[in-house]
């Protein structure tokens, strides 16, 4: 047990460094990159928690996971306590801890930021999740009993996943329908292995499994069956929607179409779900990467999985083409720095403005424009402006289009009486996650448009609150 040090002495611990493998090893393999914080270090990270009476990065929290509490768990020792506390809140804390934003929302609420670094809240959620599945000792939440009720979930994405947890713990009868062989959503098919291993989502959906969620794949709802039908003769009482925003945006340029041209999706599908990563026992399709020069257009996270995975692929070069400066990037500060040290090249305030190939339909240089930055726009970062008479070729193999994604269309195309928004998004209110057809929820980026994992399980919470009362009162 780690002795309690009064808040001055505190503030003098050093956040503690997150341990990884040297970027040039990882460049090259598909293994995790950050490897996990020892115990010492990590009740050491612990006692930094200034243990504040009205805890602002709980509020900081999409699930209201209760930091405070597991963090003084954390520094007595308690690993297993810390764990069973994060699961009361959040189902998928070893996913969580490994892919969430901390920066903007946990963390950047901790009131240590505002003069120190901040608690390291993801690290020591990793850390004890990491711990509770090597011990086998995983702590679930115990179950209400049986209340006769079903619910239908669309989705296993982490909106999904989150929303199943919550209501079989009360009691639900839930079942959950995948569209691809395998559970996980964007967790198996969009996160890359060095960053997300996929056997850390295999078992958090175990868990679930325990807990008493029913999983099925290879049921495309919308196509295999219906919403109607699920609420009808397949009897559930309720349905929460939460099919992702998995549509691929394009730009519309010149030349898009050529051969090499990709969607970040269909590239990161490719990689992670059909496991071209390990090209020595998997032979999935996948346009060589190996000595050739391949851009991402975009700067966000899928941007970011997308370059570093080239690189892993044996890209010759590794460009990242983002039409802002690297402040006005969304995409985390952390995977920036691991791909700048992994050898990916920035080319910031650069936009395509034609792809460029040969006779045999090929790509083989992306025509760029340099942009400067004007005033603020409605996402409150500086507009990009083309500067005239700068364009240039960059020779190029492989171009990666990742500038975000539209909503996934297949339950809304059979569900004519449920109201979408112009842009294919399912119409929700804000508060309930209600749609306009009676006894049907929806949520995460079906609704809201892409956001990240933790937004979309703070989603899935909400609907389950919503489901429960509906299934317990009746009323709409």
């Amino acid at each position: 047990m780690a002795e309690h040090l009064p808040p001055k002495e505190r503030t003098k611990i050093p956040r503690q460094s997150m341990p990884e493998q040297d970027a040039h090893e990882r460049a090259h393999n598909f293994d995790e990159v950050n490897l996990g914080l020892e115990i010492v270090v990590a009740e050491k990270e612990a006692q930094r928690c200034l243990a504040c009476n009205d805890p602002k990065c709980v509020q900081g929290c999409p699930v209201g996971v209760k930091i405070r509490e597991f963090v003084d768990l954390v520094m007595d020792g308690e690993y297993l306590k810390a764990a069973a506390k994060i699961r009361e809140d959040n189902v998928l804390p070893a996913v969580t801890g490994r892919v969430c934003p901390q920066e903007n929302q946990c963390e950047g609420s901790c009131i240590l930021g505002k003069r120190f670094s901040p608690l390291a809240i993801g690290h020591l959620e990793r850390f004890v999740a990491d711990y509770e599945q090597a011990t086998g000792q995983v702590g679930l939440p115990d179950r209400a009993p049986l209340t006769g009720k079903k619910v239908a979930i669309v989705g296993s994405g982490p909106a999904g996943l989150s929303c199943a947890g919550d209501l079989v713990l009360k009691g639900h009868r839930v079942t959950v329908f995948e569209a691809l062989h395998e559970i996980g959503g964007v967790l198996l098919y969009g996160i890359p292995e060095f960053r997300l291993p996929k056997e850390i989502v295999r078992n958090e959906v175990d868990n679930l499994s325990k807990m008493g969620v029913d999983f099925q794949t290879n049921v495309v709802v919308g196509k295999t069956v219906t919403v109607d039908e699920l609420l009808g003769e397949e009897g559930y009482d309720a349905l929460f929607i939460a099919t992702g925003a998995g549509l691929p945006k394009f730009m519309n340029l010149p030349g898009e179409h050529l051969g090499g041209v990709y969607s970040a999706n269909e590239f990161l599908t490719r990689v992670n779900l059909m496991k071209a990563y390990d090209s020595e026992h998997y032979d999935s399709p996948i346009y060589d990467c190996r000595d050739r020069n391949v851009a991402v257009i975009g700067g966000g996270n899928t941007a970011m999985d997308a370059v570093r995975s080239a690189l892993r692929l044996g890209a010759k070069n590794a460009f990242i083409i983002y039409r802002r400066s690297e402040e006005e990037m969304p995409a985390r500060r952390e995977e920036v720095h691991h791909a700048k040290d992994e050898g990916v090249q920035f080319m910031n305030l650069h936009n395509p403005v034609e792809f460029l190939g040969n006779d045999d339909g090929y790509l083989t240089a992306v025509r760029l424009i340099k942009m400067e930055l004007g005033p603020e726009d409605e996402s409150g970062r500086r507009k990009p402006i083309p500067m005239e008479g700068s364009e240039f070729d960059l020779p190029l193999d492989v171009a990666i289009i990742a500038i975000g994604t539209g909503a996934n269309p297949l339950v809304q195309s059979t569900t004519p009486d449920m109201q979408t928004n112009k842009w294919g998004y399912i119409v929700a209110d804000e508060q309930t996650l209600r749609t306009t057809k009676r006894g049907v929820f929806a949520g995460g980026d079906i609704v809201s448009g892409s956001a990240t994992v933790i937004l979309a399980m703070g989603a899935g919470r909400t609907a389950a609150r919503s489901i429960h009362d509906y299934l317990i009162t009746a009323e709409w």
